[in-house]
């Protein structure tokens, strides 16, 4: 890539930036005028700028970084558990008819159980403690990374099997080079989803019952009518699923280069 083309490159996606930032920018600047002129009521609807000053004052007596660092463990942790289940079985369904026989009605049961509905089992099972807020999160994180994946096998083009059983390719081999990367559109897409599903059941989860955590410190405030505090919680989860949604995004624009798609 040549400089110029580079330099053109970082001008489009900071223009892309900017085009994307002005929507939020307009609410924000709306919702401030309407705070200051008090159209809308300061205990329900706090401006924009109370709102920052209740997040600096979080941040400089440390209270945010402790809640955000334990939310980001629980996320991520569930995550793993899940999302790497999901591909490992997803992977074996599609790959096998038998497996998917055995496997995959079971599966696609529970996938259509709320999971408010079994979160009260969690607790029972688990207790209130780190074990049961992760496992609920493995739980969200494990359905679509599997579905994708299945689909994502099951759309590799049958003749390149034939292919590789004409190389005579083995089958961890058949994986690592053709089902891969034939199904990667799919799995990257299963993984975008999946990490935004762990950070809603992270939400459940702490919203339930926890002593630490974002969702914690939203229960916490809305007990004592902190609405402004409340605001900085949806907006850290807001935050942080874009960042992780916008991380997905770019690992889709590297590994899919070779993709011919309609761009819009």
């Amino acid at each position: 890539m040549t400089k110029l083309t580079k330099k053109s490159h970082k001008r489009s996606a900071a223009s892309r930036f900017l085009i994307g930032a002005v929507l939020p920018l307009l609410v924000l600047i709306i919702w401030q005028y309407l705070s200051y002129a008090e159209l809308i009521s300061a205990q329900l609807f706090p401006s924009p700028l109370s709102i920052m000053k209740d997040f600096y004052e979080l941040l400089i007596s440390g209270e945010f970084i402790k809640h955000l660092r334990i939310s980001i463990y629980r996320a991520a942790m569930g995550f793993l558990i899940g999302g790497t289940l999901g591909l490992l079985i997803g992977l074996l369904v599609g790959l096998s008819k038998r497996t998917e026989d055995v496997l995959d009605p079971s599966i696609q049961m529970l996938r259509t159980v709320p999971l408010l509905a079994i979160t009260p089992l969690f607790i029972l099972w688990f207790g209130f403690g780190e074990l049961s807020k992760i496992l609920l999160i493995a739980v969200g994180a494990f359905f679509p990374l599997y579905v994708n994946t299945f689909l994502g096998v099951r759309n590799v083009d049958s003749k390149l099997f034939d292919v590789a059983r004409a190389l005579e390719f083995t089958r961890a081999k058949q994986i690592t080079k053709l089902v891969l990367p034939a199904a990667l559109p799919n799995v990257l897409l299963g993984l975008r989803l999946s990490l935004s599903m762990a950070w809603l059941c992270l939400v459940v989860a702490e919203l339930m019952g926890a002593d630490r955590g974002i969702g914690y410190l939203i229960q916490d405030a809305r007990s004592f009518m902190r609405t402004g505090v409340v605001f900085v919680g949806i907006f850290t989860f807001a935050t942080v699923g874009k960042l992780t949604d916008s991380f997905v995004r770019l690992l889709e624009k590297r590994l899919l280069k070779w993709q011919d798609s309609y761009k819009g």
